[in-house]
């Protein structure tokens, strides 16, 4: 979590399924599409470089838009 949470435009970062995913979320005013994909690869090698695990870790990085409007 602290590895993803240094990078520019990361809202938050969660480990679940007992530390073998990462789920990071972006500031979607502050990234790009492109930069999603960079950035998880960024991160995935950060991880590699600087933590022991057995197995591997999937990074997921989420950058969402939603709208929401009513009909009444």
């Amino acid at each position: 979590e602290e590895i993803a949470r240094a990078f520019p435009g990361v809202r938050d970062a969660f480990a679940v399924k007992a530390g073998r995913e990462l789920r990071v979320l972006l500031r979607e005013d502050e990234t790009s599409d492109e930069e999603t994909v960079l950035l998880a690869r960024k991160v995935a090698r950060q991880i590699q470089k600087e933590v022991a695990y057995p197995g591997q870790v999937k990074v997921s990085v989420i950058r969402e838009t939603r709208a929401i409007d009513y009909a009444v």
